[in-house]
């Protein structure tokens, strides 16, 4: 008798429990905006590109998969265009070297530009005003002789250019500033024809009491072919690989490692000594030292894809833009420009959200997308 009370007890309970969830159920699907969201998000699923494939008979699939051979056949032919865009590369790098050795033999003090040479146009009264100030300190300076031989061309410019770029000053401790004041010139050199894509960092360096090397190198490898197992994803050259140099560092000199002393207690004699060990230290010349990239079967650890990844980043920047333009950076000019670019585009979001003049929704959507300049990067991270 006990037994079929409380089974009739537990049967109440449930259909009162079934009762409140319906009257629950009823309520959230009255609510308008529970209802939208979930019609929305009902369409999205039925939308998705690969449910639509789905659906599609056997034969248009058959032929959808005939589009994605041509497709990477395009991704191939796309690779050579890139390996042309290299040679022609290396055909134009010729032609600004000689500018470029001009820079160095002025920035070393080496050759004194003319009057002519020296010439330059302000475009705001701001620097017309500070060019007449330049001008007048010149004349200043002509008065005094003494004064005359103190700078030799333009001091510490490279170094000035690390200070001022975010990516490099990070890199930079203390103690490597007064190395990077005997840097001299940074050049690119580009493979040989017929050789595989790479180039070479060169920084040259003058005489001084760190290492003897005159000229630290860093070669950075490259490949311009689809991947086999992902065809779609090319985008363009990327760096694969990269080689440093051994640096032949003067006796008590390398400041990428340091000695620390520690004590030792012997076990049996309870005698304590102290060693001195070796260990790492964090300076701008392990960019000499890179991470090698992992073979078949290996694989890095997250730290090692980051530091890799940011390496090629940073051997892609000082080719494209840090010694092309290095004046502009030892000025901030290409900092500022690139600053106020940002700038720009973000007041731009800002004042097409603001438009109050019923502007189509997806017009705004497309005007806010940056537009395709048709030209892929040429290196991407790995």
């Amino acid at each position: 008798m006990a037994a079929n009370n409380k089974a009739e007890n537990t049967a109440s309970n449930l259909l009162e429990r079934g009762e409140k969830t319906e009257k629950l159920a009823d309520q959230v699907m009255q609510n308008p905006q529970v209802l939208a969201a979930l019609q929305e998000r009902l369409e999205n699923v039925s939308r998705t590109p690969s449910s639509y494939i789905e659906t599609l008979p056997k034969a248009v699939k058959r032929r959808i998969n005939a589009l994605k051979q041509l497709q990477v056949k395009c991704a191939h032919i796309e690779a050579k265009f890139y390996e042309e865009v290299h040679d022609l590369e290396r055909k134009y790098a010729a032609l600004y070297q000689p500018f470029f050795e001009k820079r160095q033999s002025i920035v070393g003090g080496e050759v004194e530009p003319t009057d002519a040479e020296c010439e330059w146009h302000s475009e705001t009264e701001e620097e017309e005003k500070l060019a007449e100030d330049m001008k007048k300190k010149a004349v200043l300076a002509e008065k005094e002789p003494a004064n005359e031989g103190h700078y030799k061309g333009v001091p510490d410019f490279w170094f000035t250019i690390f200070r001022n770029v975010d990516m490099l000053s990070e890199l930079v401790q203390e103690y490597d500033e007064p190395i990077l004041k005997h840097l001299q010139d940074i050049r690119v050199k580009f493979s040989d024809p017929g050789q595989p894509m790479s180039f070479t960092l060169e920084f040259h360096f003058e005489p001084n009491d760190y290492f003897t090397n005159s000229v630290l190198t860093k070669t950075y490898k490259m490949k311009s072919e689809p991947d086999p197992s992902d065809p779609f994803s090319f985008e363009g050259p990327e760096i694969v690989d990269c080689e440093g140099c051994t640096i032949e560092w003067k006796k008590g000199k390398n400041v990428t490692v340091k000695i620390i002393k520690k004590k030792q207690k012997h076990k049996g004699r309870g005698t304590v000594r102290t060693i001195t060990k070796q260990v790492p230290s964090d300076s701008f010349f392990n960019f000499f030292s890179p991470i090698k990239v992992s073979g078949a079967g290996e694989t890095l650890d997250e730290d090692s894809e980051f530091t890799l990844a940011t390496d090629f980043e940073i051997g892609h920047f000082f080719r494209e833009r840090i010694v092309p333009r290095a004046v502009l950076y030892f000025t901030g000019e290409a900092i500022e420009d690139e600053d106020n670019f940002e700038e720009g585009e973000e007041g731009e979001e800002e004042e097409m959200e603001g438009d109050e003049d019923g502007e189509d929704e997806e017009d705004a959507e497309r005007d806010l997308k940056p537009k395709d300049s048709g030209q892929p990067a040429e290196c991407k991270q790995q």
